[in-house]
């Protein structure tokens, strides 16, 4: 790969990663968990649309916690 293709899509690969995991990676990890959670237990054939709300509230209040103590 030339410098002059690698230059742009590294700047863009880290646009991209900051926008996505932004000041906190836990919450990137949680979300990516919870959405592998729900379509594990939707592939399993069982009804799993509440997962994904459920671990996003939980990890809400975890940030808030985190930023008021």
């Amino acid at each position: 790969m030339s410098a002059r293709l690698a230059a742009p899509l590294r700047r863009a690969w880290l646009a991209i990663w900051d926008f996505v995991v932004g000041d906190d990676w836990r919450l990137a990890l949680g979300v990516v968990v919870a959405l592998g959670a729900t379509a594990a237990v939707a592939g399993a054939g069982a009804t799993a649309w509440w997962i994904t709300p459920v671990v996003i509230a939980a990890l809400l209040g975890l940030s808030l916690w985190r930023a008021a103590r």
